[in-house]
């Protein structure tokens, strides 16, 4: 018999939801009833497509109708799922070839959808054992926005176990993306708790704002680069906000001027900071108060533990491992996540990534901190900090910025400077300012390292 993990792990906790509105997409409601018949048809379409069991299936979309139900079907299935963003960072080419993708399902801008057998049928031991376990598994992409992307491969349903239990659920925007466990796991939690899911692929600060207005959006999960971008745009100057109850950040570190200046924008909303990796899922998380980037970090089937300064973590959910990179795993099984942290008490600070630490005469510097100081610098819209190998110092501090205004280069360079005396040591002043009028962020509104130094 065929084992329903979508009702299992989903749908479990749910009575008598049928009438209620599960998802918002383009102006139209579809309610659970809807929902529930489209997996079914779904289902349908995959058999006649011949996907089966244990199949490795691209999903190519964004968060919609169809992809929903399509991906719940999938997971009926107990397929290999690799869902994929139609993002033109994407090489989604590559992603398959790495994958190794037996079919490839397309959902197209109307939400229509197509299948194509591509028979690139090359097994391992990770889908091995996920076949062998007759569960779901799950392929899922780092963002590449520090370094070449990896493939980590999950047995699907560790990640769903937590979604039996019950919870509250508000009324949520599902920003984060389609194709990173962020945007997933957002998804599941308001499905499987009775929520509405309202769906977008227009992320920009104006319509953002404008679904919180139509539809009294109640939780806004967002980046840090995104609510930056959003500050800047002053759009929720020209929309009623007052729905919105929390906004939750996480993806990448938030910088404290960011989140000052947030709170003074939506004093009565609660921040929430969230942490989580592709490899392992979303722990749950308590900040220590809405302007701190302290942060209670665990939960059920999660321990921590911080070795040399760096965050390991031992998950239940943990994948199984990547494709195309070595085993980030210690012998007895515990993720190095490579987050720098410091720690009070039963509280985390996310300091950032170790490879982005600068090494400045032998003092270690995250780019965040000084980057964190000149975003205070007056027109300054947007920064990214990085460095340049020296001969003596072993790295040069040095900074992109990005202005709304153009203003005359030298003062501008010695404003910042000045500010950045005034508030960090000497040696992490940036030594070299740039002014820039490129985006510092990707697609998936994360600040970009990757070859941030490039002019």
């Amino acid at each position: 018999m065929v084992k329903n993990y979508v009702n299992e792990y989903i749908f479990s906790n749910l009575i008598d939801i049928e009438e209620k509105i599960a998802i918002i997409n383009k102006n139209t409601l579809y309610s659970y009833e809807w929902l529930f018949e489209n997996i079914k048809n779904c289902e349908n379409y995959l058999e006649l497509g011949k996907i089966q069991r244990g199949d490795v299936v691209a999903l190519c979309g964004d968060f919609t109708p169809n992809s929903i139900s399509l991906l719940l079907a999938l997971i009926n299935k107990s397929c290999i799922i690799v869902p994929l963003s139609n993002s033109s960072q994407i090489d989604i080419t590559n992603y398959i070839h790495i994958a190794s993708v037996h079919f490839i399902i397309d959902i197209a801008e109307d939400d229509s959808y197509t299948i194509k057998n591509i028979s690139h049928r090359i097994l391992n031991e990770y889908y091995e054992t996920i076949i062998k376990r007759e569960t779901p598994g799950l392929v899922l992409f780092s963002s590449g926005t520090s370094g070449k992307p990896k493939a980590a491969v999950h047995d699907f349903s560790k990640l769903l176990e937590k979604f039996k239990a019950k919870r509250s659920a508000l009324r949520t925007l599902n920003f984060l993306m389609f194709d990173h466990w962020g945007g997933l796991n957002t998804l599941f939690h308001i499905l499987s708790n009775g929520g509405t899911v309202i769906a977008t692929i227009d992320r920009t600060p104006k319509n953002i704002c404008k679904l919180i207005q139509d539809y009294q959006i109640e939780l806004l999960p967002a980046s840090p680069t995104f609510l930056n971008l959003l500050i800047l745009s002053s759009a929720y100057e020209n929309y009623n906000l007052e729905s919105l109850k929390i906004i939750s950040y996480g993806t990448e570190p938030m910088l404290l001027s960011t989140l000052g200046r947030l709170k003074k924008i939506f004093p009565e909303v609660k921040f929430r900071q969230t942490y989580g990796l592709i490899e392992l899922g979303v722990l749950r998380s308590q900040s220590k108060n809405d302007e701190s980037l302290w942060v209670k970090i665990g939960g059920e089937g999660y321990k921590l533990r911080v070795v040399d300064g760096l965050l390991e973590i031992k998950a239940e959910s943990a994948m199984l491992g990547y494709l195309n990179a070595p085993s980030p795993f210690t012998e007895d099984g515990w993720f190095k996540t490579g987050d720098a942290v410091e720690v009070e008490g039963e509280y985390y600070k996310i300091l950032g990534r170790k490879s982005e630490l600068l090494n400045i005469g032998g003092e270690k510097v995250y780019p965040q901190e000084i980057e964190s100081v000149i975003l205070e610098v007056e027109n300054v819209t947007d920064v990214i900090v990085y460095g340049e190998k020296n001969s003596i110092t072993g790295n040069t501090i040095c900074a992109k910025v990005k202005l709304i205004v153009q203003e005359d280069r030298k003062e501008l360079i010695k404003k910042i400077k000045n500010h950045c005396s005034e508030k960090l040591a000497r040696y992490k002043v940036p030594s070299k300012i740039i002014i820039s009028e490129n985006n510092f962020h990707s697609e998936r509104f994360k600040k970009n390292r990757n070859g941030q130094h490039e002019q």
